[in-house]
C-alpha cells in the first residue's frame, strides 16, 4: 500500500445540561421520562408557536469558547438549516452558520474552527418485526453545542485524545454530563487522504459512541481510503457509519453540502448583542470559570507528582475532587501526596471499576490519607495495606482500628521476627543452603515463607536483612 498523508476534521456535539430545552420550557431530560411526556406545542412545532432562546445555554458556550481561547461573538444570529427527517418535527434546524457564538481557539493542541448552539432533534425507534417506526420528542429542543475542529488531525490518536480532553472540559465546567453511551456527547470524524497537501475527497463517519470506537473508524477509514485508491478507484463524498460488531464503516448516504440546507436567519428570534448583556461579557465569564483541566494537571505537578499520575488523577472531575481533598488532609507533604497518587490509581480506581459504585462513593478523605501515614510510617506492609484498604473500601472503617482486628500491624520487633525467620530455616534447609551457594533468588523465596509465618504482617526489609544474619 502507499504511503497516504490522512486529514481529520471533527464536529462534536454535546447536549447541554440545562433546566430546560433550547427554545421553549419543557425539562430537559431526554432520559428516563415517560416517552413524549417532556414536550410542548414549541418543540413539536405546532403553527404559530414562538421560540425564545435558552440563556442559560448560551452561557455555557461562551464558557467552552472562553475555556479554549476562542473569540467570543459581539454579534450572533440564528440561522434555519433545513432538512426533512421524521425527527425533525418543523422540517429544519434552529442552528448558528454565519454567525456563531464562538470562533477559533485551541485544546488539546488541536485548533477549533467554530462553536455554536442549535436544538436537538427527535428520536425515532424502528420496529422491524412490525414494520413501524416511532418518534419520541422528549429529546426535541435540547440545547446542542457543536464544535468543529480545522483540519489538522493526522492520526486516529489525536482525534481521540481531543475528543476526551473535550469530554473532560465540558465536565469540568459543567456544560454537559458529556456521556457518549447515552447520545449526550457526539462524535463525527471527516476523513480523507491525499499523497500530497492537497485534501483529498471527504468522508464522514457518523455513529461513534465510544473514544475507541472514534479511533478505530478512523484508522479503518484511512486504510479503506488508501487501498481504494491504490487498486485505483475514487473515494465518493459520503456519510458511512460504524459498524462496531463487524469493526468496520457502512454507506449510508450522499454527504450534504452547506447550500443543500438552505441556511437563512430565523425570522422568529432576535439577533444577539452579547455586548449589551452584563453577564456574558468577558470579565462576568472569566470570573465565573473554574480550574480547568490543564490548570489543575500542572497544579498537581507542582506538587511533585509525575505527569503521568497527574493526567491520570485529572482525567475525571470525581477523581480530582477526591484528590484535592487529600490535599488538603495531607497538608499538601509531597512524598504523602505520591503514595497516595499511586494508589489512587491502581488500587482505588480498579476496586471501582469493577464494583457498581460510584467512584470515590464510599471512601472517606480523612481515613484514607490516615492509612497512607500508617504505609509511610512502615505500620503496614504491602499485602497488609492492600487488604486494609480492600476493607475500606468495601465496608468503609478506620485503617488502625481494622489493621489491629485483622493482625496487620507490621511487625518491625526484632526478636519476634528471628524466631519466626529460625522457624522457616528449620523447615527449609535446601533453599538456605541454595542461598549460601550463590543462589540469590531464593532468599526473595525465603522473605515470602517468613511474611507468610508472620501472616504478611513482618517488615519484609527488616526480614531480608535479618535472614542474611542468620544464614551467616
Amino acid at each position: 500500500m502507499s504511503e497516504y498523508r490522512p486529514t481529520i476534521g471533527l464536529e462534536i456535539h454535546a447536549e447541554l445540561a440545562t433546566r430546560t430545552k433550547m427554545f421553549c420550557d419543557c425539562m430537559n431530560a431526554p432520559e428516563g421520562a415517560e416517552v413524549n411526556a417532556n414536550t410542548c406545542p414549541v418543540c413539536v412545532a405546532h403553527p404559530g408557536t414562538l421560540p425564545t432562546i435558552n440563556k442559560e445555554a448560551v452561557r455555557h458556550v461562551l464558557r467552552v469558547g472562553t475555556a479554549i481561547g476562542g473569540a467570543v461573538a459581539d454579534y450572533a444570529e440564528f440561522d434555519r438549516k433545513s432538512y426533512f427527517y421524521p425527527d425533525i418535527p418543523k422540517g429544519y434546524q434552529i442552528s448558528q452558520y454565519e454567525h456563531p457564538l464562538i470562533k477559533g481557539g485551541e485544546l488539546a493542541g488541536v485548533a477549533v474552527t467554530r462553536i455554536h448552539l442549535e436544538e436537538d432533534t427527535a428520536r425515532s425507534s424502528h420496529n422491524t418485526v412490525k414494520g413501524v417506526s416511532l418518534v419520541d420528542f422528549n429529546r426535541a429542543g435540547v440545547p446542542l453545542m457543536e464544535l468543529v475542529t480545522e483540519p489538522v488531525i493526522h492520526d486516529a490518536e489525536t482525534a481521540g485524545v481531543f475528543a476526551r480532553e473535550l469530554q473532560l472540559l465540558l465536565r469540568t465546567l459543567g456544560a454537559s454530563h458529556a456521556n457518549l453511551e447515552k447520545g449526550e456527547m457526539r462524535v463525527e470524524a471527516n476523513i480523507s487522504v491525499s499523497k500530497n497537501e492537497n485534501f483529498g475527497t471527504k468522508v464522514e463517519v457518523k455513529n461513534l459512541n465510544s473514544f475507541r470506537s472514534v479511533e478505530r473508524a478512523i484508522a479503518f477509514e484511512i486504510a479503506r481510503q488508501s487501498k481504494l485508491l491504490d487498486e485505483g478507484g475514487i473515494v465518493v463524498q459520503e456519510t458511512r457509519g460504524w459498524d462496531e460488531g463487524g469493526q468496520k464503516t457502512f454507506s449510508q448516504r450522499a454527504k450534504e453540502g452547506s447550500a443543500d440546507y438552505r441556511y437563512f436567519p430565523e425570522p422568529d428570534l432576535p439577533k444577539l448583542l452579547l455586548s449589551e448583556v452584563a453577564e456574558f461579557s468577558p470579565e462576568s465569564i472569566s470570573a465565573a470559570m473554574p480550574e480547568l483541566p490543564w490548570e489543575r494537571r500542572a497544579r498537581y505537578q507542582s506538587l511533585g507528582l509525575k505527569e503521568t499520575d497527574a493526567v491520570q488523577l485529572s482525567s475525571s472531575v470525581t477523581r480530582s475532587v477526591f484528590f484535592d481533598k487529600v490535599i488538603t488532609e495531607a497538608n499538601s507533604e509531597s512524598s504523602l501526596l505520591s503514595l497516595a497518587a499511586n494508589y489512587l490509581i491502581s488500587d482505588v480506581a480498579g476496586w471501582y471499576s469493577k464494583s457498581e459504585k460510584e467512584e470515590f462513593s464510599g471512601l472517606e478523605t480523612d481515613t484514607f490519607v490516615e492509612l497512607m501515614r500508617m504505609i509511610e510510617n512502615k505500620d503496614l506492609s504491602s499485602r497488609g495495606a492492600k487488604d486494609v484498604l480492600q476493607h475500606m473500601l468495601e465496608n468503609g472503617g478506620n485503617p488502625m482500628e481494622i489493621a489491629k482486628s485483622e493482625g496487620l500491624i507490621q511487625v518491625s520487633d526484632e526478636g519476634a521476627l528471628v524466631a519466626a525467620i529460625r522457624g522457616v530455616l528449620e523447615q527449609n534447609p535446601s533453599v538456605a543452603a541454595e542461598y549460601k551457594s550463590g543462589k540469590d533468588a531464593s532468599l526473595q523465596y525465603l522473605v515470602g515463607q517468613t511474611m507468610k509465618a508472620t501472616r504478611g504482617a513482618g517488615n519484609p526489609a527488616l526480614i531480608k536483612e535479618l535472614l542474611v544474619k542468620e544464614i551467616g
